[in-house]
């Protein structure tokens, strides 16, 4: 490791297609989980520069946090940086023997926090990756998402599922099961080009302006599955065989279907757990499936973040005219096919 070479990566946001919220942990380990998720051109960016003084210094250039300290083998994860820290600590323990690795980590992202496209698992599986490269990690997909869901789950203890850190570390369009004992198992999808074409032109991406924190939501589906709450339940498995038969529509490049089976997750989905849904949700909805969206649901764990809607193609135009209207933001709907990456900057 030359302290003339810095490192840059990225990683891909998703979209929640179907069947998000069976890859919680106790449903997964008891019934299995299958979630169909998709990459998207907006991302995670992770850049690390070896410093020779000494110190560590980290920067989240999008929300404006700084920590700076004398390098240390492990720091207190307490504060705005958590995901930071909690890769920092991770990473010197496993893979540098617990030396201390005086550097700069500067982060952003295309969206904020709260988005329900994944963001902060994406960010964590960006870090991993670049800390990979500059450390020369023999780190395939798999294990760089293990990884990034192991600090987020379990070393820093945050709620949340497994899907976001296997597509951000995967990209593309995937059918990806989830099972007891960490087994988990990623299914990409080859979809015709005329197909990835007439969902994106189907589809339009809202951004609520809210963001929300998902863990709430997340602990309280946790809750109704360990104590078996009916609804809930049945909410899960309804999302289970949704991201079958979404995956079966997709395969066949049945678009109407795609979009009745986007609907049908976003109806079980509400079941699982109090605040998905809002009143601002609820009025773009109205205000989407009046200007001619036939069906919609959102991303993530919901309570806010961006909400996907699909229309005919004729007829998206009059969706992002009247969502435009909205305090929220209308953004565009690209898939990409590639994973979080890394590469070298030479000086």
């Amino acid at each position: 490791m030359g302290t003339t070479s810095s490192v840059r990566a990225r990683a891909p946001l998703r979209l929640g297609l179907a069947g998000g919220g069976t890859d919680l942990s106790p449903f997964c380990d008891k019934y299995g989980g299958y979630v169909l998720n998709a990459t998207v051109a907006l991302y995670a960016y992770a850049i690390l520069s070896p410093r020779d003084d000494g110190r560590v210094r980290m920067i989240s250039a999008d929300r404006g946090d700084v920590f700076e300290a004398p390098a240390a083998s492990s720091f207190d994860t307490n504060g705005p940086l958590v995901l930071h820290l909690g890769v920092y600590n991770r990473i010197v323990r496993e893979f540098c023997g617990g030396r201390s690795l005086p550097i700069t980590i500067t982060t952003g992202s295309d969206v904020p926090a709260g988005s329900g496209l994944g963001s902060s698992s994406a960010l964590v599986v960006a870090m991993v990756q670049a800390y990979a490269e500059l450390l020369s990690l023999p780190l395939g997909e798999y294990d760089v998402a293990r990884l990034a869901y192991e600090i987020e789950r379990v070393d820093l203890l945050q709620s949340g599922g497994r899907q976001d850190q296997y597509a951000a570390a995967f990209g593309g369009l995937n059918f990806i099961e989830f099972y007891d004992r960490e087994r988990v198992i990623v299914n990409p999808l080859r979809i015709k080009e005329h197909v990835r074409s007439e969902l994106e032109c189907s589809m339009i991406l809202y951004y609520t302006g809210v963001s929300r924190l998902s863990s709430q939501i997340i602990s309280e589906q946790k809750r109704n599955i360990e104590t078996g709450d009916d609804a809930s339940m049945k909410g899960m498995q309804l999302l289970k065989t949704n991201a079958i038969d979404m995956k079966e529509a997709v395969l066949k490049g049945d678009i109407p279907r795609v979009g009745e089976l986007l609907g049908a997750g976003w109806k079980a989905k509400k079941e699982t757990a109090a605040g998905i849904s809002s009143d601002s949700i609820e009025y773009a909805f109205s205000t989407a499936l009046k200007a001619g969206a036939y069906a919609g649901k959102v991303s993530g764990a919901g309570g806010g973040g961006f909400c996907m809607f699909m229309a005919e193609p004729e007829a998206r135009q009059n969706v992002v005219n009247a969502l435009s209207a909205l305090p929220g933001k209308v953004i565009n709907c690209n898939f990409t096919a590639n994973g979080a990456t890394a590469w070298r900057i030479r000086s």
